[in-house]
C-alpha cells in the first residue's frame, strides 16, 4: 500500500525502506526494530521523529529510545481509551517514551494534561 500512496501523491521515495512487509504485530514490530536499528546507529540522528500510531511508529520509537535518541511523536496525545485496540497501545507506548509530544487537538492536549505529561513536553498549534 504504502508504494501505491507514494506514487499516486506524486511523493518523492524515502531515503530508506525497511522492506518488512505485514505480519502479526509481534512480528512486525521486531522486524521493523532489527531494521531501523542498524540505520539509527549508522547515522546517529539528533532527533528521531514518529507520526501517528502503526507498529512502526512505536517500533522505531523504542529504538531511538534505547540508544539515547530524543522521539518527538506527531499526533500525540489522540486516545480511544480501547486498549483491545493495537494503534491504541501503540499511542500509549510511544507519547510515554517521547521526549516532545506533538497534540493536533485540544483533546488531545487535554488526554495529556490528564495522563500526567507536563507542559513543556508537549505542544499543538497554540494549543495549551
Amino acid at each position: 500500500m504504502s508504494r501505491v500512496f507514494f506514487d499516486e501523491l506524486g511523493l518523492p521515495a524515502p531515503d530508506k525502506d525497511l522492506e518488512v512487509g505485514s505480519d502479526t504485530h509481534a512480528r512486525q514490530t521486531a522486524r521493523i526494530m532489527s531494521a531501523y536499528e542498524p540505520w539509527v546507529e549508522e547515522r546517529a540522528p539528533k532527533l528521531v521523529v514518529v507520526v501517528g500510531d502503526v507498529n512502526s511508529t512505536m517500533a522505531c520509537s523504542l529504538v531511538a529510545v534505547k540508544l539515547g535518541v530524543p522521539v518527538a511523536h506527531v499526533e500525540a496525545g489522540l486516545r480511544s481509551r480501547d486498549r483491545t485496540m493495537p494503534e491504541e497501545i501503540n499511542r500509549l507506548v510511544t507519547d510515554a517514551i517521547s521526549d516532545l509530544l506533538f497534540a493536533t487537538s485540544a483533546d488531545a492536549v487535554e488526554n495529556l494534561r490528564a495522563e500526567g505529561v507536563p507542559k513543556e513536553r508537549s505542544t499543538s498549534s497554540g494549543i495549551r
